[in-house]
């Protein structure tokens, strides 16, 4: 199991709100705000497994959050478009990955691409 996951960004207070909002959406929130870091962390379940911290170098990466439900995965898509997020994947089904893979993908204001996925195990054949 990975403990926490961590991104460079170019602008932590940018970020900072744009995965405030995106994230919620999967359930996770913003616990850890250390400015004189330039670094933040989101808590799920209890734990705060996702940073982001401010960097003059960022190359980007991509990062998925699982969904509890379609509906999630809908609403990340939305929101991370209207907190300033670029659509790099609208929601549905990619079956090409998995017959009940349902995600969507934002690219962030610096290139990392989140995404947010439920896995819906009804569509596999019984």
């Amino acid at each position: 199991m990975i403990a926490h996951a961590n991104i460079a960004v170019r602008n932590y207070d940018t970020a900072k709100e744009f995965y405030r909002k995106a994230l919620k959406t999967v359930g996770y929130e913003f616990t850890q705000d250390h400015p004189e870091w330039k670094a933040g962390g989101y808590m799920e379940d209890g734990q705060t497994s996702f940073w982001i911290g401010e960097k003059e170098t960022v190359v980007p990466g991509h990062v998925a959050f699982e969904a509890k439900d379609k509906a999630s995965v809908d609403n990340f898509f939305k929101e991370a478009l209207a907190a300033g997020g670029k659509d790099n994947g609208a929601p549905g089904y990619r079956t090409d990955y998995w017959v009940g893979y349902y995600a969507a993908f934002v690219l962030d204001q610096d290139g990392n691409n989140i995404e947010a996925v439920w896995f819906d195990y009804s569509k596999e054949k019984k």
